[in-house]
């Protein structure tokens, strides 16, 4: 059953996290009170809040908003039956008050609170009847957020019933309305949802539950959603799990383990301690496999799991065996060495070692004390080659621009100059020539002397220095999707502002080069560029669905496609590269720059 509940851990937590915002537009003093403790996670203080209010002398949509939010106390305090009582009640108030977006709320937090539910009696028939009848209503009012709950609600029915293929359709529909609101965070819980779905379903393909759960962990960090994170770390667990490699699994359900969590907290820890004890066992640690199925007996009384407790049996059984059979090795050994040591012989090897080990620890300190001093004459020289190199790619970049600047000039005043002339020479001449051939001439040198206006009006495109860095992206996704078949999206949040003229033109370069390793090696046919600026951190990402390649074939002798160039520049703004990318599953490079 464990197991089972695992798979829609991360399902439902983000919709989750929007019903509290979601109700309530007349709250008084006391119901704000009760939202400051609740957000905080203060759940003690939020119950005394609530309790104080005089449920007798409200009025009715009061009520109604009270219930709802005393379900939702006992929603994050695993107290279901409750939560799914109150949550009832308020629908009918909400209902007869004919309050749609607040009956609509009451609908989703019953979804969760049931999907968080086992053993329950007609649980995916109210489930489904609830999203249906949500379903209706988003689809009339052109609801973006709402379809995107229906959806993933969907999708996690889907992968209920074990039909992998159908939930990641729905999974697919959210990312493609998170792009278009920009919900960045939106699309990291469907990469989440995709990887389960790959991973818990008939699907059953690893590499990609891997790979999909992989690309939300960025998201999650960036924006602070601990919560996410931990379930993130504990799906990749699993899947690491099932690959075999258990170590890493191990260090994931830790790492999972490690994050504070406040909301469902008993449900959660059930999954992280089971998890963790069959990965010990696993690993035959079976000392701390019996230290987390001790932890997990402790929460017994909320889960009542008799596998669980027989799990227990067999691995302290192990574990029992192991350590009686260390301990006669250990008995064994003393016993023999007891009998053949005099006592001479023990002060002579107690007085040894000591020496021994007094004159070993000088000689490790010695030896720390050189190493130290190699490792900081090898930084210092790093960071003399560092700077020559940093100053010789502003050089080049600025020699670059110089020249373009340059040789725009000499075509628009030198040339451009010398072919006007020509036309007026040819104009004169025309009465004494063959009148066809002079208007063909003209026509000829019309072109020519157009080129070169639209070659020297180049001199403009440090069109970066009059329109900006999001401008110059944009039109040149617009241009390349036009001339090489294939379509480049370019999705902004944050950059009402201009950043310094360098650091753009530098970014641009950057994404330049990008765009064009998707030309020349990936066969994408599709792309979308990432701009974020966000808390003093620009982000870029650009990714495509081409055939990817194996990030760890690049290095630094040869890195190929440009990368080397890039890696440079990124280095010199101070900042960040990641390279994501598996065959046939296209390629994501994250970068992260401090602005």
């Amino acid at each position: 059953m464990l197991k089972k509940r695992l798979k829609y851990l991360t399902l439902f937590l983000p919709a989750i996290t929007l019903l509290i915002a979601g109700i309530c537009s007349g709250q008084n003093r006391n119901f704000s009170q009760f939202l400051n403790a609740f957000n905080q996670k203060s759940y003690n203080q939020a119950y005394l809040e609530l309790k104080q209010i005089d449920t007798a002398a409200i009025t009715t949509y009061d009520k109604a908003i009270w219930l709802f939010y005393f379900a939702d106390y006992n929603f994050k305090l695993d107290n279901h039956h409750l939560a799914y009582s109150y949550s009832l009640k308020a629908k009918e108030l909400f209902l007869s008050l004919g309050k749609d977006k607040d009956v609509s709320d009451c609908n989703y937090q019953a979804i969760s609170i049931l999907s968080h539910q086992n053993n329950l009696n007609d649980k995916d028939f109210k489930i489904k009847e609830l999203i249906n009848e949500e379903f209706k209503k988003v689809k009339q009012q052109k609801d973006s957020l709402g379809l995107i709950k229906i959806y993933r609600n969907l999708g996690a029915r889907f992968i209920h019933n074990n039909n992998g293929t159908e939930a990641i359709k729905y999974f697919k529909n959210i990312i493609n309305i998170a792009k278009k609101n920009k919900d960045t965070l939106q699309i990291a819980y469907a990469y989440d949802n995709i990887g389960t779905a790959f991973q818990n379903t008939n699907l059953n393909n690893v590499d990609s539950a891997v790979y999909y759960s992989q690309k939300a962990t960025p998201y999650y960090l960036k924006y602070k959603d601990y919560k996410s994170l931990a379930y993130n770390y504990n799906n990749r667990g699993q899947q690491q799990k099932k690959i075999g490699n258990l170590n890493e699994a191990i260090n994931l359900y830790l790492k999972a383990d490690s994050i504070p969590i406040k909301d469902y907290k008993a449900k959660t820890k059930v999954i992280f301690y089971n998890n963790l004890a069959d990965a010990y066992a696993k690993n035959k640690d079976f000392e701390n496999a019996f230290i987390y199925l001790e932890k997990l007996n402790t929460l017994k009384d909320s889960i009542n799991d008799t596998k669980q407790n027989i799990e227990i049996s067999r691995i302290k059984e192990q574990y029992d065996n192991e350590k009686l059979r260390a301990d006669n090795l250990e008995i064994e050994s003393k016993r023999k060495r007891n009998r053949n040591l005099a006592i001479a012989a023990l002060a002579i090897i107690l007085f040894g070692g000591t020496t021994a080990l007094l004159v070993q620890k000088n000689t490790r300190k010695k030896q720390r004390l050189a190493e130290k001093e190699k490792a900081l004459e090898s930084q210092k020289l790093a960071t003399v080659l560092k700077e020559q190199e940093l100053i010789s790619i502003d050089a080049m970049i600025e020699g670059q621009e110089k020249e373009r600047q340059r040789i725009a000039n000499d075509l628009h005043d030198d040339l451009g100059g010398l072919m006007a002339t020509v036309k007026l020479h040819f104009n004169v001449l025309k009465n004494k020539q063959t009148p066809e051939l002079f208007d063909k001439t003209t026509t000829l040198l019309d072109e020519a002397y157009q080129k070169i206006r639209s070659i020297a009006h180049a001199k403009n495109s440090g069109v970066i220095a009059k329109q900006g860095l999001l401008k110059a992206v944009q039109n040149m996704a617009s241009t390349v999707s036009v001339s090489n078949k294939i379509t480049i999206d370019v999705v902004d949040h944050g950059l009402e502002n201009r950043l310094e003229n360098s650091l753009e033109l530098t970014i641009f370069r950057i994404i330049q080069e990008l765009v064009t390793n998707i030309i020349k090696h990936a066969q994408a046919t599709e792309a979308t560029i990432h701009l974020t600026n966000h808390d003093d951190m620009l982000n870029i990402m650009v990714e495509d669905n081409g055939k990817g390649f194996n990030p760890k074939q690049i290095t630094k002798t040869n890195s190929g496609m440009g990368i080397s160039s890039i890696d440079k520049r990124i280095e010199h703004l101070n900042g960040k590269m990641t390279i994501e990318s598996d065959r046939n599953q296209g390629t994501t490079i994250i970068i992260d720059i401090p602005v």
